[in-house]
């Protein structure tokens, strides 16, 4: 009996996108596995690597547009479109990738550009937007999307604030006065795996703001700065959400999408396995082969790869994880990967140009001999 495989795996963070993974594992099974039926599905969960995801998964299309990084320097950065809907991944415009490490300073840095690209891609039509938010360099709430969309955020004197989370601390008012009419008339989604309050021990600012540059003092001052920030939000614009599960994600833009423009917050592997019909296409197969760049504990709390597992299993299909590397730690307990494969030798590192540019043949050789050993004893 011919085995029929489902090659769904996400990106590979650093090395490859999900559709380069996808076209790796394919070629390490054609040539391991000649016979067997493949069906490919690059995937994601709401963090970079998404937008490809649904490029691919849906013929979407690339749109350019002017926008601006986290500090304010202009770039050019893509949104995507299909029939029917859209996509601004915000890792593409005020993504921590596009800072070096010493430029990290979650105190200044801001989400106007991804502000920027929701705009054009309003303005171009768009009427049913997604918003990927992996991947931030953002501890601003939001607030610089916002600004880019419209509302003013001003300080006692009426003047407006400077970018970043800490001015949120100033903010005395905010006027939706010049709000694209635009914004009003969309339905927005954002996606995300995370699902941290916007405030508090477990927000925003205190599990995510180290990576951006906080140190434990910035912690405590941008933790304030937000919640002052939902203060005014509840008494300006009408709106209290900061408890809610997910405001946290991106330094909180999605808590500054969902006030502002009435965004609702998605589980982002959730939304994607649905837009992919994803469940439709594990009917029938007998393996699934996922992967992403490191499989931990993370993986094991809720990720693509776990969700993908579960419903692979339900389904009688058995899941295997490729990964560039596995923390042996995180399969110690129960899973539902029928195996978990890691791509990677031995000092193998994503900082190293030399090897990122190996790591699909690497995948690709790790599949093939996998491949090979499993059709000997199908």
């Amino acid at each position: 009996m011919t085995a029929r495989i489902l090659v769904a795996p996400l990106e590979f963070k650093g090395s490859l996108t999900a559709g380069q993974a996808a076209r790796a594992i394919e070629a390490g099974l054609r040539a391991g596995w000649p016979g067997a039926e493949l069906r490919v599905v690059p995937l994601a969960d709401g963090g970079p690597g998404t937008a490809d995801a649904l490029v691919e998964g849906l013929h979407g299309t690339w749109h350019t547009a002017w926008a601006h990084d986290a500090l304010g320097r202009p770039l050019e950065a893509q949104w995507a479109s299909w029939p029917g809907g859209g996509i601004v991944e915000m890792a593409r415009a005020s993504g921590l990738t596009l800072l070096a490490p010493a430029e990290r300073d979650a105190r200044v840095t801001t989400t106007v550009g991804t502000g920027e690209l929701i705009a054009d891609a309003v303005e171009a039509g768009t009427r049913s937007l997604l918003v990927g938010v992996g991947g931030s360099a953002t501890n601003d709430g939001g607030a610089g999307a916002l600004q880019a969309l419209g509302y003013r955020f001003l300080d006692a004197a009426g003047r407006a604030l400077p970018p970043g989370g800490a001015a949120l601390r100033s903010l005395a008012r905010i006027v939706p006065d010049g709000v694209l009419p635009a914004v009003r008339q969309i339905e927005m989604t954002v996606m995300t795996d995370v699902l941290n309050p916007l405030c508090g021990p477990t927000g925003a600012s205190a599990v995510y703001g180290p990576q951006k540059g906080a140190s434990p003092e910035d912690v405590e001052l941008l933790d304030a700065a937000l919640a002052h920030f939902a203060d005014v939000v509840k008494r300006d614009l009408g709106v209290d959400a900061a408890h809610l599960p997910g405001t946290g994600a991106a330094g909180g833009l999605s808590y500054g999408l969902l006030v502002g423009c009435r965004a609702r917050i998605s589980r982002g592997f959730e939304h994607l396995a649905k837009l992919l019909s994803l469940d439709a296409k594990l009917g029938g197969v007998d393996w699934v082969i996922t992967g992403e760049g490191r499989l931990d504990t993370q993986t094991l709390s809720g990720k693509g790869p776990l969700e993908l597992a579960r419903r692979g299993r339900l389904r009688g299909a058995r899941v295997v994880a490729f990964a560039g590397k596995i923390d042996p730690q995180a399969l110690a307990g129960e899973h539902p990967f029928h195996d978990a494969i890691q791509v990677s030798p031995p000092g193998w590192s994503e900082a190293d140009p030399a090897a990122r540019a190996g790591a699909a043949s690497l995948l690709t050789s790790a599949v093939e001999q996998w491949a090979r050993k499993t059709a000997r004893g199908a």
